[in-house]
């Protein structure tokens, strides 16, 4: 049993890679590709396509899981597969209605994706196994980002991601196809509104809530706004617009050493999920740091006119790339430890858990892509640093309320 649950977490993988690989390239160019546009007719904008996304991702949260539950898996998952697509295909010949049409569409698709992955990994892990699925999970997700980046670097008209996306949803609909998913259907139907929102009101969950944010505000970052800064960098020359595919692969190889490192560190037990929460924010201090210092102030604000403003450093592609590096690696930190706590803290109610840690991501990372084409890029940084100093310490104060709970005597 345990090798058949471990398989089932690698296919689930597996089809999450094929789906991002297709949405996490767009997301990364999309900005730079809108502003790149020459058509009067279109005046859409990148960063308010992904925060509508995760605007309407966040609320959908809440009534995914009996969605799913009503709609049922196979019809739910290829509906989802096809909305991605759907929304991809919008860049072969965009408009400003099709474009904001599409983006609501898929936060409601993401929204039933990732609702069904949190319990199904869930369910095919236990107390033991939990560190190591995360883990692994995590980072076969994030191989995306380098098949997805690669083909920006190699052909930036990126054709070959619609047939990615589909394959990944047949694949996905035949993986759900299980006695797993039966029984996550039936615990769908009887998980009432209500549920989530007692559980959005215990200590637990609050404290998470500021760790859940920040994870959302530093996936818009790395996600979306620090690949359209490389691109603005004129001083990085004619290779520029290329860079953001390279970044988007180092962010990528970031993601897979941490998801990876983490799962088999976690698995001996030589540290503390506090520990390698800690490590996360340690690494992306650094790397919001020479951002700060390598990285043109306006770059993220820039359209038309190129960038006005001087960095502190002559600006390095090493340096760039080293901070991609260390964007990826800091968010599998945080990633992988909201999911291994939440999936032991909340094992027997994961689907509103998750469903909670997908609203509080979507709903900041949706007012991140907000203000993201107006702030600043120090200011950007500013709230990250405070609201990840906040988060690690809310983590810290969880996990010691989970060590005291599991020390008490039992009478």
């Amino acid at each position: 049993m345990a090798d058949f649950r471990t398989y089932n977490v690698v296919i689930l993988g597996i089809g999450f890679l094929f789906i991002f690989t297709a949405f996490t390239t767009c997301g990364n160019i999309e900005q730079t590709v809108v502003k790149s546009l020459h058509n009067a007719t279109f005046s859409g904008s990148g960063y308010h396509s992904l925060g509508i996304i995760y605007g309407i991702f966040s609320f959908a949260n809440l009534l995914a899981p009996t969605a799913v539950a009503v709609i049922g898996p196979r019809f739910t998952m290829f509906f989802s597969g096809i909305l991605y697509s759907g929304y991809i295909a919008v860049f072969i010949s965009p408009s400003s209605w099709s474009f904001y049409l599409t983006s609501v569409l898929i936060g409601f698709g993401a929204a039933l994706l990732w609702t069904a992955q949190g319990h199904f990994l869930v369910e095919n892990s236990d107390a033991s196994t939990i560190n190591r699925n995360t883990g692994m999970f995590w980072a076969l997700l994030q191989c995306s980002m380098l098949f997805g980046n690669l083909y920006v670097y190699l052909d930036w008209k990126g054709k070959t991601e619609i047939s990615a996306d589909i394959f990944a949803t047949v694949k996905i609909c035949r993986f759900y196809n299980s006695c797993y998913f039966d029984r996550l259907c039936l615990f769908f139907l009887v998980i009432p509104l209500e549920t989530i929102l007692h559980l959005f009101g215990t200590k637990t969950i609050l404290l998470l809530s500021f760790c859940m944010a920040y994870s959302g505000l530093e996936l818009c970052f790395y996600s979306g706004v620090y690949g359209t800064c490389i691109g603005a960098t004129t001083q990085f020359g004619d290779t520029s617009k290329a860079l953001i595919g390279i970044s988007g692969i180092v962010v990528g190889f970031g993601e897979i050493v941490g998801g990876g490192l983490f799962g088999l560190v976690l698995k001996n037990n030589r540290f503390r999920r506090t520990s390698v929460v800690f490590l996360g924010m340690v690494v992306h201090f650094v790397a919001f740091y020479l951002i700060f210092l390598n990285i043109p102030d306006d770059a993220p604000v820039v359209f038309k006119t190129s960038i006005q403003h001087k960095p502190y450093l002559s600006p390095s592609v090493s340096i760039a790339l080293l901070c991609s590096f260390l964007l990826g690696l800091g968010d599998s930190c945080f990633n992988t430890q909201l999911y291994s706590i939440l999936g032991r803290v909340y094992s027997e109610q994961s689907a509103p858990a998750f469903a909670i840690f997908k609203f509080v991501q979507s709903v900041f990372a949706a007012v991140a892509f907000f203000y993201s084409g107006y702030l600043l890029l120090t200011w950007q940084l500013l709230i990250m640093v405070i609201l990840g100093f906040t988060g690690t310490l809310c983590f810290f104060v969880v996990e010691r309320m989970q060590n005291v709970s599991a020390d008490l005597p039992e009478y």
